[in-house]
């Protein structure tokens, strides 16, 4: 079960969000879509991992290691690691163990694990050395602000940067919004016509793939919290 979970924006304009928590206990839980890349700063037994994870196309079952420490950094659409880009991380996870005892090695440099009061100026010692940067057409695009460049360009583009395509990514960010909906009350047909589904049906397949409920289990475990 994961418990204290914290979160705050970054002064960076390139972080979506930062987050820390904790575990009690261990268990599992599901892992929604997600269109943006992340890092996971793990403390567990003494031991630290800092875990690179990309895109996730679907929700899937994930284990929640017992005792442990979180710290997560979320990018912004368009924030990637020129080294690693989202194209290789979709659906995947890179660990990286301590080689020292507060540090790990990354692209054959020695860095320090951050804490969640010096993350920003972890993060911003990465864009200075280059192993993250931001790319402001995909950024550009999905805020809806046209580009002088062709469709194709657009789409190799985005599959380089986000290793998913621009459909991909609105659906997931549609069936966000969804379930932001639902959680704060509003009733599933008006979820689903606010959001641009067909019918409740169409709803209903997305929300599975995606979030691993229906809108109906999605209310019920509103109200159970």
């Amino acid at each position: 079960m994961i418990v204290d979970l914290n979160t705050r924006p970054s002064d960076l304009p390139f972080i979506h969000a930062l987050y820390q928590a904790r575990s009690i206990g261990g268990g599992s839980f599901i892992s929604n879509a997600t269109t943006q890349c992340e890092m996971v700063i793990t403390k567990q037994a003494g031991q630290i991992t800092l875990s690179l994870r990309g895109p996730e196309t679907k929700a899937s079952p994930a284990p929640i290691p017992e005792d442990a420490e979180f710290l997560g950094i979320i990018f912004k659409h368009g924030t990637f690691m020129p080294r690693l880009p989202g194209s290789k991380l979709v659906d995947e996870e890179i660990h990286l163990s301590a080689t020292g005892k507060n540090s790990f090695q990354l692209f054959g440099d020695t860095w320090e694990f951050p804490n969640f009061e010096n993350v920003d100026t972890f993060v911003n010692r990465l864009l200075h050395k280059e192993l993250v940067a931001r790319d402001q057409v995909v950024e550009d695009v999905l805020r809806g602000r046209t580009q002088d460049l062709s469709l194709r360009s657009i789409q190799r583009r985005f599959l380089y940067i986000t290793g998913l395509t621009y459909k991909s990514i609105q659906q997931v960010e549609r069936a966000r919004k969804a379930v932001e909906l639902l959680q704060s009350g509003v009733p599933i047909l008006d979820a689903t016509y606010q959001t641009g589904y067909f019918d409740q049906a169409h709803l209903t397949r997305s929300l599975k793939l995606l979030y691993g409920q229906t809108p109906g289990e999605i209310i019920i475990s509103r109200q159970t919290e």
